[in-house]
Protein backbone atom coordinates (compact mmCIF):
# COMPACT_ATOMS: atom_id res chain seq x y z
CA UNK A 1 0.00 0.00 0.00
CA UNK A 2 1.27 3.48 -0.91
CA UNK A 3 1.74 6.28 1.62
CA UNK A 4 -1.18 8.70 1.82
CA UNK A 5 -2.85 11.53 3.70
CA UNK A 6 -6.62 11.81 3.88
CA UNK A 7 -8.85 14.62 5.07
CA UNK A 8 -12.41 15.18 3.94
CA UNK A 9 -14.18 17.96 5.87
CA UNK A 10 -17.55 17.83 4.07
CA UNK A 11 -20.57 17.42 6.33
CA UNK A 12 -23.04 15.03 4.69
CA UNK A 13 -26.71 15.37 5.59
CA UNK A 14 -28.35 12.30 4.10
CA UNK A 15 -31.94 11.13 3.90
CA UNK A 16 -35.56 12.10 3.41
CA UNK A 17 -36.67 15.63 4.16
CA UNK A 18 -33.21 16.98 4.92
CA UNK A 19 -33.34 20.04 2.66
CA UNK A 20 -35.01 21.96 5.49
CA UNK A 21 -31.69 21.83 7.37
CA UNK A 22 -30.00 24.31 5.02
CA UNK A 23 -30.75 27.16 7.41
CA UNK A 24 -28.77 25.45 10.17
CA UNK A 25 -25.63 25.27 8.03
CA UNK A 26 -25.37 28.78 6.55
CA UNK A 27 -24.19 31.74 8.68
CA UNK A 28 -27.16 33.86 9.75
CA UNK A 29 -25.73 37.06 8.29
CA UNK A 30 -24.75 35.54 4.94
CA UNK A 31 -25.72 37.09 1.62
CA UNK A 32 -26.42 33.99 -0.47
CA UNK A 33 -26.14 33.41 -4.20
CA UNK A 34 -28.39 30.49 -5.10
CA UNK A 35 -27.03 28.70 -8.18
CA UNK A 36 -28.87 26.14 -10.28
CA UNK A 37 -29.18 24.78 -13.80
CA UNK A 38 -31.89 24.69 -16.42
CA UNK A 39 -34.84 25.06 -14.13
CA UNK A 40 -35.90 21.47 -13.45
CA UNK A 41 -35.74 22.22 -9.72
CA UNK A 42 -38.76 24.47 -10.22
CA UNK A 43 -40.89 21.68 -11.67
CA UNK A 44 -39.91 18.91 -9.26
CA UNK A 45 -40.50 20.85 -6.03
CA UNK A 46 -36.88 21.14 -4.95
CA UNK A 47 -36.74 24.88 -5.61
CA UNK A 48 -39.71 25.51 -3.32
CA UNK A 49 -38.12 23.44 -0.55
CA UNK A 50 -34.85 25.35 -0.85
CA UNK A 51 -36.50 28.77 -0.91
CA UNK A 52 -38.58 27.84 2.11
CA UNK A 53 -35.47 26.71 3.96
CA UNK A 54 -33.75 30.01 3.10
CA UNK A 55 -36.53 32.16 4.54
CA UNK A 56 -34.93 35.03 6.44
CA UNK A 57 -31.73 35.03 4.38
CA UNK A 58 -30.75 37.66 1.84
CA UNK A 59 -30.83 35.56 -1.36
CA UNK A 60 -30.04 36.36 -4.99
CA UNK A 61 -30.56 33.73 -7.69
CA UNK A 62 -28.49 32.75 -10.70
CA UNK A 63 -29.91 30.04 -12.93
CA UNK A 64 -28.96 28.61 -16.29
CA UNK A 65 -25.67 26.86 -15.54
CA UNK A 66 -25.46 24.34 -18.41
CA UNK A 67 -24.80 20.61 -18.30
CA UNK A 68 -21.11 21.20 -19.00
CA UNK A 69 -20.53 24.31 -16.88
CA UNK A 70 -19.35 26.95 -19.31
CA UNK A 71 -16.78 29.55 -18.40
CA UNK A 72 -18.63 32.34 -20.18
CA UNK A 73 -21.81 31.71 -18.17
CA UNK A 74 -19.90 31.42 -14.92
CA UNK A 75 -18.21 34.78 -15.53
CA UNK A 76 -21.70 36.31 -15.57
CA UNK A 77 -22.32 34.75 -12.15
CA UNK A 78 -18.93 36.00 -10.94
CA UNK A 79 -19.96 39.54 -11.87
CA UNK A 80 -23.10 39.12 -9.76
CA UNK A 81 -21.00 37.94 -6.81
CA UNK A 82 -18.83 41.03 -6.98
CA UNK A 83 -21.61 43.52 -7.70
CA UNK A 84 -23.91 42.24 -4.95
CA UNK A 85 -21.19 41.55 -2.34
CA UNK A 86 -22.17 37.90 -2.03
CA UNK A 87 -20.61 36.09 0.93
CA UNK A 88 -21.97 32.53 0.56
CA UNK A 89 -22.75 30.25 -2.40
CA UNK A 90 -25.40 27.52 -2.49
CA UNK A 91 -25.37 25.06 -5.39
CA UNK A 92 -28.64 23.23 -6.04
CA UNK A 93 -28.12 20.70 -8.79
CA UNK A 94 -25.89 17.94 -10.07
CA UNK A 95 -22.19 17.85 -10.71
CA UNK A 96 -22.24 20.59 -13.32
CA UNK A 97 -23.84 23.14 -11.02
CA UNK A 98 -21.59 22.11 -8.13
CA UNK A 99 -18.46 22.23 -10.31
CA UNK A 100 -19.48 25.66 -11.56
CA UNK A 101 -19.94 26.80 -7.98
CA UNK A 102 -16.47 25.55 -7.10
CA UNK A 103 -15.02 27.64 -9.90
CA UNK A 104 -16.91 30.65 -8.59
CA UNK A 105 -15.70 29.92 -5.06
CA UNK A 106 -12.12 30.08 -6.33
CA UNK A 107 -12.62 32.97 -8.74
CA UNK A 108 -14.38 35.15 -6.18
CA UNK A 109 -11.19 35.37 -4.12
CA UNK A 110 -8.69 35.08 -6.98
CA UNK A 111 -6.26 38.02 -7.14
CA UNK A 112 -5.21 37.60 -10.77
CA UNK A 113 -6.57 39.41 -13.82
CA UNK A 114 -7.90 36.41 -15.77
CA UNK A 115 -9.93 33.76 -13.90
CA UNK A 116 -9.37 31.30 -16.75
CA UNK A 117 -5.77 31.06 -15.54
CA UNK A 118 -7.05 29.09 -12.53
CA UNK A 119 -7.92 26.31 -14.99
CA UNK A 120 -5.34 26.84 -17.71
CA UNK A 121 -2.44 27.01 -15.25
CA UNK A 122 -3.89 24.51 -12.77
CA UNK A 123 -3.73 26.99 -9.89
CA UNK A 124 -4.48 25.26 -6.60
CA UNK A 125 -7.19 26.90 -4.50
CA UNK A 126 -6.30 26.89 -0.82
CA UNK A 127 -9.10 29.23 0.20
CA UNK A 128 -12.36 29.86 -1.61
CA UNK A 129 -15.66 31.55 -0.85
CA UNK A 130 -17.67 29.20 1.42
CA UNK A 131 -20.43 27.18 -0.20
CA UNK A 132 -22.82 24.32 0.37
CA UNK A 133 -24.70 22.01 -1.97
CA UNK A 134 -28.07 20.36 -2.38
CA UNK A 135 -27.54 17.37 -4.67
CA UNK A 136 -30.30 16.78 -7.22
CA UNK A 137 -28.52 14.48 -9.69
CA UNK A 138 -26.21 11.74 -8.35
CA UNK A 139 -23.24 11.08 -10.63
CA UNK A 140 -20.00 12.98 -10.18
CA UNK A 141 -19.32 12.89 -6.45
CA UNK A 142 -18.60 16.63 -6.61
CA UNK A 143 -20.73 17.10 -3.50
CA UNK A 144 -17.99 15.51 -1.37
CA UNK A 145 -14.72 16.36 -3.08
CA UNK A 146 -12.62 19.41 -3.92
CA UNK A 147 -12.31 19.05 -7.68
CA UNK A 148 -14.19 20.56 -10.62
CA UNK A 149 -14.12 20.52 -14.41
CA UNK A 150 -15.08 23.57 -16.49
CA UNK A 151 -15.68 23.97 -20.23
CA UNK A 152 -14.85 27.00 -22.37
CA UNK A 153 -17.04 26.84 -25.45
CA UNK A 154 -15.16 29.56 -27.36
CA UNK A 155 -11.95 27.51 -27.39
CA UNK A 156 -13.46 24.01 -27.19
CA UNK A 157 -11.45 23.26 -24.05
CA UNK A 158 -12.33 21.46 -20.84
CA UNK A 159 -9.97 21.67 -17.86
CA UNK A 160 -9.96 20.51 -14.27
CA UNK A 161 -9.18 22.46 -11.10
CA UNK A 162 -9.12 21.87 -7.38
CA UNK A 163 -7.56 22.42 -3.99
CA UNK A 164 -8.42 22.07 -0.30
CA UNK A 165 -10.32 25.35 -0.37
CA UNK A 166 -12.97 23.86 -2.65
CA UNK A 167 -14.61 21.30 -0.39
CA UNK A 168 -18.28 22.13 0.24
CA UNK A 169 -18.97 23.02 3.86
CA UNK A 170 -22.01 20.76 3.72
CA UNK A 171 -23.95 18.69 1.20
CA UNK A 172 -27.56 17.62 1.50
CA UNK A 173 -28.33 14.27 -0.12
CA UNK A 174 -32.05 13.50 -0.22
CA UNK A 175 -32.69 10.33 -2.30
CA UNK A 176 -36.26 11.46 -2.92
CA UNK A 177 -34.92 13.80 -5.63
CA UNK A 178 -33.93 10.80 -7.76
CA UNK A 179 -37.54 10.07 -8.73
CA UNK A 180 -37.55 13.14 -11.00
CA UNK A 181 -34.25 12.35 -12.74
CA UNK A 182 -34.70 11.55 -16.48
CA UNK A 183 -33.69 8.08 -17.69
CA UNK A 184 -30.79 9.45 -19.72
CA UNK A 185 -29.32 11.09 -16.65
CA UNK A 186 -29.82 7.99 -14.53
CA UNK A 187 -27.81 6.00 -17.07
CA UNK A 188 -25.16 8.71 -17.15
CA UNK A 189 -24.95 8.79 -13.36
CA UNK A 190 -24.45 5.06 -13.04
CA UNK A 191 -21.84 5.07 -15.81
CA UNK A 192 -20.02 8.07 -14.37
CA UNK A 193 -19.79 6.62 -10.88
CA UNK A 194 -18.77 3.17 -12.16
CA UNK A 195 -16.00 4.67 -14.28
CA UNK A 196 -14.81 6.84 -11.40
CA UNK A 197 -14.21 3.63 -9.47
CA UNK A 198 -12.46 1.99 -12.42
CA UNK A 199 -10.05 4.92 -12.74
CA UNK A 200 -8.92 4.34 -9.14
CA UNK A 201 -9.04 0.55 -9.25
CA UNK A 202 -8.01 -0.66 -12.70
CA UNK A 203 -4.28 -0.06 -12.44
CA UNK A 204 -1.91 -2.65 -10.91
CA UNK A 205 -1.94 -4.49 -7.57
CA UNK A 206 -0.74 -2.34 -4.66
CA UNK A 207 -1.60 -4.80 -1.88
CA UNK A 208 -4.23 -2.37 -0.63
CA UNK A 209 -6.75 -5.08 0.15
CA UNK A 210 -9.35 -2.95 1.90
CA UNK A 211 -9.26 -0.26 -0.79
CA UNK A 212 -9.89 -2.93 -3.43
CA UNK A 213 -12.86 -4.25 -1.47
CA UNK A 214 -14.28 -0.76 -1.01
CA UNK A 215 -14.04 -0.16 -4.76
CA UNK A 216 -15.49 -3.57 -5.61
CA UNK A 217 -18.35 -3.02 -3.20
CA UNK A 218 -19.33 0.21 -4.95
CA UNK A 219 -19.22 -1.43 -8.38
CA UNK A 220 -21.18 -4.47 -7.23
CA UNK A 221 -23.83 -2.24 -5.68
CA UNK A 222 -24.16 -0.15 -8.85
CA UNK A 223 -24.58 -3.30 -10.95
CA UNK A 224 -27.18 -4.63 -8.52
CA UNK A 225 -29.31 -1.52 -8.28
CA UNK A 226 -28.98 -0.31 -11.89
CA UNK A 227 -32.01 -2.20 -13.26
CA UNK A 228 -34.09 -1.27 -10.21
CA UNK A 229 -33.38 2.44 -10.39
CA UNK A 230 -33.93 2.54 -14.15
CA UNK A 231 -37.21 0.66 -13.83
CA UNK A 232 -38.47 2.78 -10.93
CA UNK A 233 -36.57 5.95 -9.94
CA UNK A 234 -39.03 6.34 -7.05
CA UNK A 235 -37.69 3.12 -5.46
CA UNK A 236 -36.28 4.82 -2.36
CA UNK A 237 -34.03 1.94 -1.34
CA UNK A 238 -32.43 1.77 -4.78
CA UNK A 239 -32.24 5.57 -5.01
CA UNK A 240 -30.50 5.87 -1.64
CA UNK A 241 -27.89 3.28 -2.56
CA UNK A 242 -27.39 4.82 -5.99
CA UNK A 243 -26.85 8.26 -4.49
CA UNK A 244 -24.40 7.07 -1.84
CA UNK A 245 -22.46 4.99 -4.38
CA UNK A 246 -21.97 8.06 -6.57
CA UNK A 247 -20.70 10.06 -3.60
CA UNK A 248 -18.39 7.32 -2.32
CA UNK A 249 -16.98 6.71 -5.80
CA UNK A 250 -15.18 10.06 -5.80
CA UNK A 251 -14.86 11.45 -2.29
CA UNK A 252 -11.18 10.54 -2.11
CA UNK A 253 -11.44 7.46 0.08
CA UNK A 254 -10.95 4.64 -2.42
CA UNK A 255 -7.94 6.27 -4.11
CA UNK A 256 -5.84 6.46 -0.95
CA UNK A 257 -2.89 4.08 -0.84
CA UNK A 258 -3.30 2.96 -4.47
CA UNK A 259 -2.11 4.13 -7.89
CA UNK A 260 -4.75 5.86 -10.01
CA UNK A 261 -5.17 6.28 -13.76
CA UNK A 262 -7.47 9.14 -14.92
CA UNK A 263 -6.40 8.83 -18.58
CA UNK A 264 -9.97 7.93 -19.51
CA UNK A 265 -11.18 11.23 -18.05
CA UNK A 266 -8.42 13.27 -19.69
CA UNK A 267 -9.33 11.88 -23.12
CA UNK A 268 -13.06 11.89 -22.48
CA UNK A 269 -13.01 15.59 -21.61
CA UNK A 270 -11.72 16.28 -25.11
CA UNK A 271 -14.65 14.43 -26.68
CA UNK A 272 -17.07 16.55 -24.67
CA UNK A 273 -15.24 19.74 -25.62
CA UNK A 274 -15.15 18.82 -29.32
CA UNK A 275 -18.56 17.20 -29.79
CA UNK A 276 -20.67 18.07 -26.76
CA UNK A 277 -21.10 14.40 -25.85
CA UNK A 278 -22.31 13.77 -22.29
CA UNK A 279 -19.34 13.33 -19.95
CA UNK A 280 -20.33 9.85 -18.78
CA UNK A 281 -20.77 8.65 -22.34
CA UNK A 282 -17.29 9.83 -23.32
CA UNK A 283 -15.91 7.65 -20.54
CA UNK A 284 -17.79 4.62 -21.84
CA UNK A 285 -16.38 5.34 -25.30
CA UNK A 286 -12.77 5.36 -24.10
CA UNK A 287 -12.73 2.61 -21.44
CA UNK A 288 -12.72 -0.52 -23.67
CA UNK A 289 -10.03 0.69 -26.07
CA UNK A 290 -7.93 2.10 -23.24
CA UNK A 291 -7.93 -1.20 -21.37
CA UNK A 292 -7.14 -3.20 -24.49
CA UNK A 293 -4.30 -0.88 -25.46
CA UNK A 294 -2.83 -1.09 -21.93
CA UNK A 295 -3.76 -4.73 -21.45
CA UNK A 296 -0.32 -5.97 -20.36
CA UNK A 297 -0.06 -3.33 -17.62
CA UNK A 298 -3.63 -3.80 -16.38
CA UNK A 299 -4.32 -7.49 -16.82
CA UNK A 300 -3.67 -8.50 -13.20
CA UNK A 301 -6.33 -6.12 -11.92
CA UNK A 302 -8.60 -6.89 -14.88
CA UNK A 303 -8.45 -10.58 -13.98
CA UNK A 304 -9.17 -9.82 -10.32
CA UNK A 305 -12.09 -7.63 -11.40
CA UNK A 306 -13.34 -10.43 -13.64
CA UNK A 307 -13.37 -12.89 -10.75
CA UNK A 308 -14.79 -10.63 -8.05
CA UNK A 309 -17.25 -8.48 -9.99
CA UNK A 310 -18.33 -10.66 -12.91
CA UNK A 311 -17.79 -14.09 -11.28
CA UNK A 312 -15.57 -15.29 -14.13
CA UNK A 313 -13.73 -18.23 -12.57
CA UNK A 314 -12.58 -20.25 -15.57
CA UNK A 315 -9.82 -19.63 -18.07
CA UNK A 316 -6.34 -18.14 -17.92
CA UNK A 317 -5.65 -14.76 -16.38
CA UNK A 318 -5.46 -13.24 -19.85
CA UNK A 319 -8.78 -14.79 -20.86
CA UNK A 320 -10.45 -13.56 -17.68
CA UNK A 321 -9.03 -10.08 -18.21
CA UNK A 322 -10.28 -9.87 -21.80
CA UNK A 323 -13.72 -11.14 -20.83
CA UNK A 324 -13.85 -8.52 -18.07
CA UNK A 325 -13.52 -5.80 -20.71
CA UNK A 326 -16.33 -7.39 -22.71
CA UNK A 327 -18.53 -7.58 -19.59
CA UNK A 328 -17.86 -3.93 -18.78
CA UNK A 329 -18.85 -2.84 -22.26
CA UNK A 330 -21.98 -5.01 -22.05
CA UNK A 331 -22.88 -3.37 -18.74
CA UNK A 332 -22.72 0.05 -20.34
CA UNK A 333 -24.90 -1.25 -23.19
CA UNK A 334 -27.43 -2.57 -20.68
CA UNK A 335 -27.80 1.01 -19.43
CA UNK A 336 -28.46 2.28 -22.94
CA UNK A 337 -24.96 3.74 -23.31
CA UNK A 338 -23.19 3.42 -26.68
CA UNK A 339 -19.46 2.73 -26.53
CA UNK A 340 -18.12 3.85 -29.93
CA UNK A 341 -17.44 7.42 -30.99
CA UNK A 342 -18.93 6.69 -34.40
CA UNK A 343 -22.27 6.03 -32.69
CA UNK A 344 -22.35 9.66 -31.53
CA UNK A 345 -21.00 11.51 -34.55
CA UNK A 346 -20.24 10.90 -38.19
CA UNK A 347 -17.52 13.52 -38.02
CA UNK A 348 -15.06 11.45 -36.01
CA UNK A 349 -12.26 11.01 -38.53
CA UNK A 350 -9.18 12.92 -37.45
CA UNK A 351 -10.32 13.18 -33.84
CA UNK A 352 -7.46 11.03 -32.55
CA UNK A 353 -4.84 13.20 -34.23
CA UNK A 354 -6.53 16.38 -33.01
CA UNK A 355 -6.58 15.23 -29.38
CA UNK A 356 -2.98 13.99 -29.56
CA UNK A 357 -1.92 17.38 -30.92
CA UNK A 358 -3.67 19.16 -28.06
CA UNK A 359 -1.94 16.95 -25.50
CA UNK A 360 1.42 17.63 -27.14
CA UNK A 361 0.84 21.39 -27.11
CA UNK A 362 -0.04 21.26 -23.41
CA UNK A 363 2.95 19.09 -22.56
CA UNK A 364 0.79 16.22 -21.32
CA UNK A 365 3.43 13.54 -21.77
CA UNK A 366 2.94 11.15 -18.86
CA UNK A 367 -0.64 9.97 -18.42
CA UNK A 368 -1.85 6.87 -16.61
CA UNK A 369 -0.88 5.15 -13.40
CA UNK A 370 2.66 4.58 -14.67
CA UNK A 371 2.95 8.08 -16.16
CA UNK A 372 3.93 6.37 -19.40
CA UNK A 373 1.28 7.34 -21.95
CA UNK A 374 2.34 9.99 -24.44
CA UNK A 375 0.21 11.78 -27.03
CA UNK A 376 0.86 9.10 -29.65
CA UNK A 377 -0.49 6.48 -27.23
CA UNK A 378 -3.54 8.69 -26.75
CA UNK A 379 -4.00 8.83 -30.53
CA UNK A 380 -3.99 5.04 -30.75
CA UNK A 381 -6.44 4.68 -27.87
CA UNK A 382 -8.88 7.10 -29.46
CA UNK A 383 -8.60 5.29 -32.78
CA UNK A 384 -9.52 2.05 -31.00
CA UNK A 385 -12.62 3.86 -29.73
CA UNK A 386 -13.97 4.85 -33.16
Amino acid sequence: MLNFEFKNPVKIIFGKGQIVKIAQEIPANAKVLLLYGGGSIRSNGIYDQVISALAGFDVIEFGGIPANPEYEVLIEALNVIKKENITYLLAVGGGSVIDGTKFLSAAALYQGDEPWDILKNKIRTDKGMPFGTVLTLPATGSEMNSGAVITRASTQEKFGMGGPGLFPEFSILDPLVVKSVPQRQLANGITDAFTHVLEQYMTYPAQAFLQDRFAEGIMQTLIEIAPRIQKDPADYEAAANFMWCCTMALNGLIQKGVPTDWSVHAIGHELTALFGIDHARTLAIIVPGHYRYNFEHKKEKLAQYAERIWNIQEGTADEKAELAIVKTESFFHSLGIDTKLSEYTGDYQGTAEKIAKRFTERGWMGLGERKSLNPDDVRKIVELSY
